[in-house]
């Protein structure tokens, strides 16, 4: 978690747990939406409601089990913004170890046209000059 500049933690719930007694794979992918949400709030300044984008690519790949009595931390770090997309590296640690990795791309995007639109400078600014963890 040292390269990464955001953190925020994640409540396990009990509905978030497969018959195996772990959080089910496709959880994680709500985990990273929680963290995208929160970074967005906290760094951008911006609802993800607000932001007006789309997931264009969502990669995870798993380490180990999460358990519904572990602390659970998803660090977030944006490794070089394009001209419309956000793309965001992933940790998802449970009890301070990697559980899984992930990446995902957001693509702003007009919502009358649907087409994809440059990232506001303002985003663009906080997001590079971010200075968290």
């Amino acid at each position: 978690m040292d390269d990464f500049e955001y953190a925020t933690e994640i409540e396990v719930r009990y509905r978030d747990l497969d018959t195996m007694g772990h959080v089910n794979n496709a959880v994680y992918a709500t985990f990273l939406e929680q963290a995208r949400m929160d970074y967005f709030r906290d760094v951008v300044g911006a609802e993800l409601e607000d932001v007006g984008g789309v997931i264009a690519h969502l990669e995870i790949d798993y380490r180990q089990a999460v358990t519904l009595d572990d602390d659970v931390t998803v660090a977030v770090r944006v490794p070089e913004l394009g001209e419309s997309s956000i793309p965001m590296e992933y940790e998802i640690l449970a009890d301070g170890e990697v559980a899984a990795t992930a990446e995902v791309v957001q693509v702003a995007v007009d919502p009358e046209t649907r087409e994809s639109r440059s990232l506001p400078e303002l985003w663009r600014d906080r997001i590079s000059t971010y200075e968290g963890l």
